[in-house]
C-alpha cells in the first residue's frame, strides 16, 4: 500500500447504536476500514444497511458509539465521506456537468469552479462529451457513471456505496464493476460496499461483513484471498463456492436459520 493510501487515516466504528421510534435498528456494531481497503457490508432486508450509511453522511445521529478517523472523532461537519446512493437520483432539469457538480456547489463551491472540478475527471469515468447532455439522454450505467463522479469530485478519502449496482442489467454491472476496481486502483479509497449479492461482495471486497437480522454485533466476517482475481478468473477459481458457502452460513445463522 502506498504512503499516500496510509495517509488518509482508517475509519474506524465503535459500539454503535441506534433506535427509530420505539424500534432497535443497530445495536454494539464496530468493524474498521483500513486505508485503501474495500469492505462489503451484506444483511438481510431490514437489517440496518442504510441506517448505518444514513450514521455515516450525518443524517441519523447514534444513540451510543462513535465514529473515528484517522485516529481522531468524526466531525460533525466536514465528514471524510462521500455518499453515492443505490439510484443515481440525478435532477432531470440540470446537464450531466452540473449533476456531477451539485455536491460541490451544496458544500459552497461557486458553480464555475465546480465545473472545473468535474471537467479534470470527465476522461477517466468514460464520460467526455455528454457534459451538456441531460440525464435522459444516457443510458442507465453512463447514469451510474454520473452518480459515482459527484461523489468523488468531492475528494474525500472515504466512498460509501448503496448498491451501487443493483438495479443493472447482469452485462452492464460486470462492465461497472471492472470499471470501478480500474479507478478504485489509481486513487485507494477505502470503500464500504453495501450490497445484496454475495458474489458481488466476494468479487471486490477484502473482507466481507455481516450483519444480524436482529441488533445485535456483527454476525461474521468473511476474509477474501485476495489471490483470488476480481477480474477475469473470478467465476472459475476454485477458492470461490467455499467463500460462498461459508458467506451463505453465516447470513443463514444471522437469521436464526439453517442451509
Amino acid at each position: 500500500m502506498s504512503a499516500a493510501a496510509r495517509a488518509r487515516g482508517a475509519l474506524e466504528v465503535r459500539g454503535l447504536g441506534v433506535s427509530l421510534g420505539a424500534r432497535r435498528v443497530l445495536d454494539r456494531v464496530s468493524f474498521g476500514i483500513s486505508p485503501g481497503e474495500i469492505v462489503a457490508l451484506v444483511g438481510a432486508s431490514g437489517s440496518g444497511k442504510s441506517t448505518l450509511l444514513s450514521i455515516l453522511t450525518g443524517a441519523l445521529h447514534p444513540d451510543v458509539g462513535e465514529i473515528r478517523f484517522g485516529g481522531a472523532p468524526v466531525p460533525v461537519r466536514d465528514r471524510p465521506f462521500a455518499y453515492m446512493p443505490q439510484r443515481d437520483v440525478l435532477l432531470p432539469w440540470r446537464r450531466i456537468v452540473d449533476n456531477a457538480g451539485v455536491g460541490l456547489e451544496v458544500a459552497g463551491v461557486p458553480r464555475g469552479e465546480a465545473r472545473e472540478r468535474v471537467a479534470r475527471l470527465l476522461e477517466p469515468f468514460g464520460l467526455v462529451g455528454t457534459e451538456r447532455m441531460y440525464p435522459r439522454q444516457l443510458s442507465g450505467g453512463m447514469r451510474q457513471r454520473v452518480s459515482f463522479l459527484r461523489a468523488v469530485v468531492q475528494d474525500r478519502p472515504v466512498l460509501l456505496l448503496d448498491e451501487p449496482f443493483g438495479a443493472l442489467d447482469a452485462i452492464t454491472r460486470d462492465e461497472l464493476q471492472r470499471w470501478l476496481l480500474g479507478i478504485w486502483r489509481l486513487n485507494e479509497w477505502s470503500i464500504l460496499l453495501i450490497t445484496h449479492d454475495i458474489r458481488e461482495a466476494l468479487r471486490l471486497a477484502d473482507r466481507v461483513l455481516v450483519l444480524p437480522s436482529a441488533p445485535g454485533p456483527l454476525a461474521g466476517e468473511v476474509l477474501v484471498d485476495r489471490g483470488i482475481s476480481r477480474i477475469d478468473g473470478f467465476v472459475t477459481d476454485p477458492r470461490v463456492p467455499a467463500l460462498e458457502e461459508r458467506l451463505h452460513g453465516l447470513l443463514a445463522a444471522a437469521s436464526g436459520r439453517t442451509l
